[in-house]
């Protein structure tokens, strides 16, 4: 969360944007989907696939993060 708001502090507010729509709406949802219904994990699955989403956005922000492109923005 860290390094997401980071952006928007910096002004970009795209990339948070993008990210949140990619891995919330086209990986947890899905993921917390599969593993709860197809894999019959139950609501053991649904929490499984938010610890696995919140850990891939970290990992995605931090590396483009250190990119740096969120420097370039200008308010």
């Amino acid at each position: 969360m860290v390094f997401t708001n980071s952006f928007n502090g910096a002004g970009d507010t795209v990339t948070p944007t993008v990210l949140n729509l990619c891995w919330f709406w086209l990986w947890e949802i899905p993921l917390a989907w599969m593993l709860s219904h197809r894999f019959g994990l139950g609501p053991g699955g649904v929490f499984a696939a938010i610890t696995f989403a919140f850990s891939t956005i970290a990992v995605a922000s931090a590396l483009l993060f250190r990119r740096g492109t969120w420097k370039l923005r200008q308010v």
